[in-house]
This record gives structure tokens, sequence and C-alpha cells, in this order.
């Protein structure tokens, strides 16, 4: 596990660790940290746990690969992403979301910096991520360019009127030594890529 100093909500300090290890709480701890948020429906709660579940049931071989953050002994955020099934190194950021009363404590750089790390470990050189283009969304799309993200496309409408596809991009640095990754299994994509992130 790796660790981070940090200050917690009450002021507190906390050491932030890292796992990648999936483990069946984590399927509730999931929910929990997307239901915080208050923007997702019932369906993409389910979804982000099935998610969970598929990687526990068949292990590296499901094409997920996660990575969790814990704060005062309990999970407080989480990235779920992988290789993108017929590509040579791209990979998809599935899901990155943080727990609402960890928010502004830098927990969703954290994530999604290590996440980087462990893609490019892997042999990972360009990363996409999807989201909304709604306004509420301005914060994450916000996110993403802060990060380093650039944007791809825009597909209008896509998730339904005045509700568009926002994808971005990030080429990474491939200086890290690559190992082999299977891709092989069919993922659930479309709902997955909502790519939720709030911290």
């Amino acid at each position: 596990m790796l660790k981070e100093p940090m200050v917690g909500i009450s002021g507190a300090s906390g050491t932030l660790v890292f796992r990648e290890d999936v483990r069946p709480t984590d399927c509730r701890d999931i929910a929990r940290i997307v239901r915080s948020s208050g923007f997702f429906s019932e369906e993409e709660v389910t979804v982000a746990v099935e998610l969970a579940g598929e990687r526990l049931e068949k292990g590296i071989g499901s094409g997920y690969r996660f990575l969790f953050a814990e704060l005062f002994g309990g999970v407080v955020g989480y990235t779920c992403f992988g290789p993108i099934p017929c590509t040579q190194s791209s990979y998809d950021l599935y899901w990155i979301a943080v727990h609402n009363d960890f928010r502004h404590l830098s927990v969703g750089r954290q994530l999604l910096g290590r996440s980087e790390e462990i893609i490019a470990k892997y042999g990972g050189h360009r990363i996409y991520v999807e989201t909304s283009s709604r306004v509420i969304y301005r914060p994450t799309r916000q996110f993403y360019t802060a990060c380093g993200y650039a944007e791809n496309v825009v597909l209008e409408d896509y998730y339904a009127p005045g509700d568009g596809k926002v994808i971005y991009v990030k080429v990474m640095d491939a200086s890290t030594k690559a190992v082999k990754n299977d891709s092989s299994s069919n993922r659930k994509n479309a709902a997955a890529s909502m790519t939720n992130w709030r911290s």
C-alpha cells in the first residue's frame, strides 16, 4: 500500500492509503461514494458496483483495474480503468469518484495521478475519459483540463437532448516499462464511461 499524509475535514491529520486489490466490501463502499454526490441515478450506481463485482469474479481477466483511497480507516474515493479492446495502448478511465464529505482535499487529483502511473506501468499511452456536457458537470470538465486532459470531441445530445458526451484524452509519457495486459473481455463501456468524478 502507498501512503500519503493528509489533513482531514475536521483538521485532524490522517494518512491517505492507496491500494489496488478489490475486496468484497468495496462494492458497498463504491455505492456509498457514488450516491454521495447526488448526481447519479440508481441505474448508474448499479453499474459502478457491477464493475467491482465483475473484477471480484473474474480477476484481472475482467479487464477492469481499480485504485482505492482510504482515509481514517474508510474508503473515501476510487478509480476504475482498463485497456480498451482492439487498441495497442489506449485506456479508458471509467469511474473516478470521491465521497462528497472529502471533497477539496485533493483526493481526486492524487487518485488520478496514481492511476495514470499504473496505466503507464502497464504500457498505456493514451487515456480517454468521458463526461456530460451539462452545466452541472462543469467542475468535472475543469478538473480534467487542470490535470492535463484535452477536449477531444463533443457528441451532441448523446445521453439525452441537451446532454452531450464530452471526450477528453491525455497522452502519457511512455517512459515506464510496459507490462503485458489482457484486454479481451467485453465491457459495459457505454454505461460505465459516464466517467464520474466528484472531488
